[in-house]
């Protein structure tokens, strides 16, 4: 129970990799805050979390290209103040670069970047004040490798990264800490559209020769949370089966 007496945000929560990486910090005793664009959906998670672990979770909803700030003061109201931010919510809108209409483009920047951006700095507040924070920001390989058709979201990715490494600078001697983790291909409700033929291709590109678990990148969340990786910050944890 490593985590007890901390409170959790985890951003895009309700499925996938964000709500494995929820439910990995209730197996620890933290406090869990789930938040998604859809209030009904966040409450369900965080009350079957509740049931099941036996701690506190709430759910709220939260869209990063919205109003952010009063959300913020429903949740401090709620929780106190925020230990740890997993800054894991994101939107993609791909298609060709040509193609691409300029609110494709700043559609996904507007979430991916500047809602991490504001929501960030409001939670740095409170762990300024506490002297102890932990942000981890989930970035992609693609904002690394790039990818066909998502110009817009392996832009935003790859500025996560920068993002990463300047605020740890700015926030180690305040005792927090700021990492990224870049998951490869993992399985989720968003990759389990994509055709045989594609889930193919990409599994020719990893030696592991198999998809990666959203459980795969919550272990290295909860490891950059920790006390074991207090000397860690500004780096980037790859979670692709050496893919890249």
């Amino acid at each position: 129970m490593e985590f007890k007496g901390k409170v959790a945000l985890i951003t895009g929560s309700t499925r996938g990799i964000g709500k494995a990486i929820a439910v990995a910090f209730a197996k620890e005793g933290a406090t869990v805050v789930i938040t998604g664009r859809n209030k009904e959906t966040a409450e369900i998670v965080a009350e079957n979390i509740r049931n099941e672990f036996g701690v506190e979770a709430y759910g709220f909803q939260l869209d990063l290209s919205g109003d952010i700030k009063n959300v913020w003061k429903d949740i401090e109201k709620t929780v106190g103040k925020v230990d740890i931010l997993v800054n894991n919510a994101g939107i993609t809108k791909d298609t060709l670069f040509i193609r691409m209409k300029e609110k494709d483009w700043e559609d996904v920047l507007n979430v991916n970047l500047t809602g991490t951006f504001k929501i960030t700095q409001l939670a740095v507040k409170g762990m300024i004040k506490k002297k102890w924070g932990r942000i981890i920001n989930i970035t992609s390989v693609v904002g690394f490798t790039g990818n066909v058709g998502q110009v817009n979201y392996s832009t935003t990715k790859a500025g996560l990264v920068g993002f990463t490494k300047s605020l740890a600078k700015e926030l180690a001697p305040r005792n927090i800490t700021v990492n990224a983790v870049a998951p490869g291909f993992i399985e989720t409700d968003m990759t389990g559209v994509l055709p045989t033929d594609i889930k193919e291709t990409y599994l020719k590109q990893i030696p592991l020769g198999r998809f990666g678990q959203p459980e795969d990148v919550a272990n290295v969340v909860l490891f950059l949370a920790s006390e074991k990786a207090s000397y860690i910050t500004g780096e980037t944890i790859h979670v692709n089966g050496g893919m890249y």
